[in-house]
């Protein structure tokens, strides 16, 4: 599995992703969205965006274990956020990133949203090739 990152120079150099991926391998993984819940599904952090983001990056770290993907193969993540307010959201964001991606910046999303279930706050997905 390769990844080449591309930060064209026409282009702003952004701090934790990278403006293009290029992914070439064999196996592709897609994983759910996942959501700050423990192992029996219910909710950890009501009300606290932080808890919950670390929580949600941590439960796509062992989704990604799970079929055989390591952080650094991931090429692409999606993030879904109730009521974002970058400034607010972002540095939050960003720790509970590096957490499970360290340096590795794959190609993300971020996406706003009205509404989850009662007291979700995040949610993250991701696409991985190895």
């Amino acid at each position: 599995m390769s990844l080449e990152l591309i930060n064209p120079a026409d282009l702003p150099v952004p701090e934790m992703y990278t403006q293009v991926v290029v992914a070439t391998g064999s196996k592709l993984v897609f994983i759910s969205g996942q959501q700050p819940e423990d192992t029996n599904g219910k909710l950890v952090g009501h009300g606290d965006f932080a808890a919950q983001a670390r929580l949600s990056f941590a439960n796509l770290g062992r989704a990604l274990n799970a079929a055989g993907a390591r952080p650094d193969q991931v090429c692409k993540i999606t993030i879904y956020i109730v009521d974002y307010d970058r400034d607010e959201h972002v540095p939050i964001i960003e720790a509970a990133q590096i957490s499970l991606f360290g340096d590795h910046k794959p190609a993300n999303v971020i996406v706003g949203v009205a509404i989850m279930s009662p007291g979700y706050l995040i949610e993250v997905d991701a696409i991985a090739v190895i």
